[in-house]
């Protein structure tokens, strides 16, 4: 069972996102928050898997919220993904730098929604696959502060090959299939790169490839 606790000052917002979760099988929303204050709160007293949390709300924003979380270390195992309306939203680039695992749009499809909550409890993605690349791109092209390549000289070879293709996004099971690896040991280099890197997620791992120049900058399609 996934467990989900929902941030969003819009009662809207909430009771529709929370029916679209509770029917579903594997996932419940735990509880909800109106405010970022209140998301910090429970979210320290009831550990959910996902916090899907709101940028702008009173008391305290999503990304303050974000922030206090990701900087819990009790909360460790907590997933942070942050819903914004706009995909290119300044605030989603400051989430991510506060420790965000990813983002979702509010017009997300609801099937879309769904697989993204279930594949981000596993580590296994990003973003939303329909704005990660403009993201990414838009991300690294004003960095807060550029990582130097020299960091990533404590990874083996085949551990920057992986961290090349979570770059660009692909999933373990992708990865173990370009390198005819087993899935397990695919998860095993990610795993290891994170842990050398100190990435609290795949978000933050690819945000290193990319501020260290091991993966360029994609071109815009527009």
């Amino acid at each position: 069972m996934i467990r989900v606790l929902l941030a969003d000052d819009q009662a809207l917002i909430r009771t529709g996102i929370r029916a679209l979760l509770d029917a579903e099988d594997d996932i419940e929303v735990v509880a909800e928050a109106t405010n970022g204050a209140e998301a910090v709160e429970r979210t320290r007293a009831l550990h959910p898997d996902i916090v899907l949390i709101d940028v702008q709300m009173p008391v305290m924003d999503g990304i303050e919220a974000t922030r206090r979380i990701v900087a819990d270390d009790s909360l460790d195992a907590v997933h942070v993904v942050v819903l914004t309306n706009y995909g290119l939203d300044e605030y989603v680039f400051t989430a991510l730098r506060a420790g965000a695992s990813g983002f979702l749009l509010k017009d997300t499809e609801p099937a879309d929604l769904l697989q993204a909550l279930r594949v981000a409890v596993r580590g296994d993605a990003l973003l939303s696959p329909a704005v990660t690349r403009t993201l990414i791109s838009e991300f690294v092209a004003r960095p807060a502060n550029l990582a130097s390549s020299s960091a990533l000289d404590i990874l083996t070879s085949r551990e920057l090959e992986v961290v090349t293709l979570v770059a660009h996004g692909l999933s373990n099971d992708e990865i173990a299939q370009r390198l005819v690896l087993s899935t397990a040991t695919a998860k095993t280099h990610v795993s290891r790169a994170m842990t050398k890197l100190g990435a609290r997620d795949r978000a933050q791992l690819v945000v290193m490839a990319y501020q260290s120049g091991l993966v360029a900058t994609p071109a815009s399609d527009t």
